[in-house]
């Protein structure tokens, strides 16, 4: 049996990745998207085990000596983190592996594991990727600020990516993305 790709799905927030993510996996039901480990609060309709697994930080930080994570990092003052032993029990099932995770996780586990394959989601514009944060209601001012600060600092990793995908429209840059997975095959 040949092993599953690792592809991973990255950009800063606002960009759209979990919306692109949602549609790739309808269109592409054989693939198995990860569900990352945060220490941030819910937001209003997320659901534990299927948006993230709330963990506290407490537990976070136990999890990370006892190496149950194939990344994680904090971003704007929370941890995020994939849980190795699901992704690696799927990619030896065959099953391709779809992560949304942040840059700087995106990069630590490309240095994991090299054939993991990396595609970076951008807004059209920083107009556009401040109105779509802003537009979540979820943040307040000065979190709308941090988030496009960090994604300054985000888009100066997207040469260590092997496809960038414009989200201009999401039915052409879900279309790119199947794309993408299918010459994986």
């Amino acid at each position: 049996m040949h092993r599953g790709n690792l592809i991973i799905i990255s950009g800063p927030s606002g960009a759209g990745k979990g919306t692109l993510v949602d549609r790739l996996v309808a269109r592409v039901p054989e693939l198995w998207e990860s569900v990352s480990a945060t220490t941030r609060a819910p937001r209003p309709g997320e659901t534990e085990g299927e948006d993230y697994f709330f963990l506290t930080a407490d537990e976070f930080a136990r999890r990370i000596e006892t190496g149950d994570f194939l990344e994680w990092a904090e971003v704007h003052g929370n941890r995020y983190g994939t849980l190795r032993t699901a992704v690696e029990a799927k990619m030896a099932e065959g099953r391709d592996v779809i992560l949304e995770i942040d840059p700087q996780g995106a990069l630590q586990v490309k240095a994991l594991m090299p054939e993991a394959v990396l595609v970076f989601i951008v807004a059209p514009s920083m107009d556009e990727l401040e109105r779509r944060i802003r537009g979540r209601g979820a943040e307040t001012d000065d979190q709308v600020r941090v988030r496009l600060a960090t994604a300054v600092h985000e888009l100066e990793l997207v040469g260590n990516y092997n496809f960038v995908v414009e989200n201009d429209d999401v039915a052409r840059a879900t279309d790119e993305l199947v794309r993408i997975i299918e010459s994986l095959a």
